[in-house]
């Protein structure tokens, strides 16, 4: 079972899952395909998740000319720039040796793909050697379109250990979001999406969201169950601000088997990048499920 450790063979086994995700499992794989270095060089962006300096988890946003991100042989991707000046992974992703998941997420196909591996600086960027590469489903990714860079902005706007009321608005109002974790075999970067509404906002320092049924390997809360921190991304695509909140999650289950992830804020980095990529308003996945009565109308 590729790509398991005991913190997702917990959970499947918990769910009832483990024979499907030994099937998927053998998806994952070291090895780069052509279908997928193709889709690499395509893509405008790239999520980042990795630790900092002080062992806090974080997930940072790449962006770029397509072609910035690039396969350079069967196990090793190459990246040209890094993360804008002041975001909280700019040393570790200038440091040898960093565990990173990344995932590369096209909202105009519903396509993504993940990859995680360790870190190597180079004259233009860092590479990734792949450790773990493989492909997703379109489930709950909303589907947009590119519109344009955006010249101006005004960097890192705001930095703190909890929300604010804006950013608690912003969180509400998100369709999608980023989660990076990590454990023994590395670090992971995955997606998240649904209506907006979907992650709940109980406190300046508490949110939470429903775990939707995916591909049954579950990677990111069996990382959780080995090691709760978590750092989570979210973008604002049509503005392209970025809000990344670094903390610690768990995942609770109710009577009926569903689960709910609770997430502990730690610290928030609130950025307008110059340079970022503007998208347009979303068309929502039809796997998108709908909202409890309680979080308001599911007619969208």
């Amino acid at each position: 079972m590729s790509g398991y450790h005991w913190g997702s063979l917990a959970m499947q086994e918990r769910v009832g899952v483990r024979e499907l995700a030994e099937h998927v499992g053998r998806s994952i794989g070291t090895g780069i395909r052509d279908v997928a270095a193709a889709f690499l060089a395509q893509q405008p962006h790239l999520v980042v998740g990795a630790a900092d300096a002080a062992g806090r988890l974080w997930a940072s946003l790449l962006t770029g000319a397509p072609g910035f991100v690039r396969a350079t042989g069967p196990d090793r991707i190459a990246v040209a720039g890094g993360v804008p000046d002041g975001d909280p992974l700019a040393q570790a992703l200038a440091t040898e040796g960093t565990s990173v998941g990344t995932i590369s997420l096209d909202p105009r196909t519903r396509r993504r793909m993940r990859l995680g591996g360790t870190l190597e600086v180079t004259p233009r960027g860092f590479a990734i050697a792949a450790q773990r590469v493989f492909s997703n489903c379109p489930k709950y990714l909303q589907k947009r379109q590119p519109l344009e860079l955006a010249a101006q902005g005004a960097g890192v706007v705001r930095r703190g250990d909890a929300l604010t009321p804006d950013q608690e608005r912003a969180v509400r109002s998100a369709d999608t979001f980023f989660v990076a974790t990590t454990a023994g075999d590395g670090a992971d970067a995955s997606h998240r999406g649904g209506f907006p509404g979907f992650v709940e906002v109980t406190s300046p320092t508490a949110l939470s969201w429903p775990d939707y049924a995916g591909n049954a390997m579950f990677l990111t809360l069996g990382n959780l169950a080995a090691d709760p921190r978590a750092g989570l991304l979210f973008p604002h695509w049509e503005s392209g601000r970025l809000l990344q909140i670094s903390g610690r999650a768990r995942t609770e289950f109710d009577a009926d088997g569903s689960r709910r992830v609770h997430f502990a804020v730690e610290s928030v980095v609130e950025s307008l990048h110059p340079g970022r990529l503007l998208w347009s308003a979303p068309e929502y996945s039809p796997a998108n499920p709908p909202l409890p009565r309680h979080l308001g109308s599911t007619t969208r």
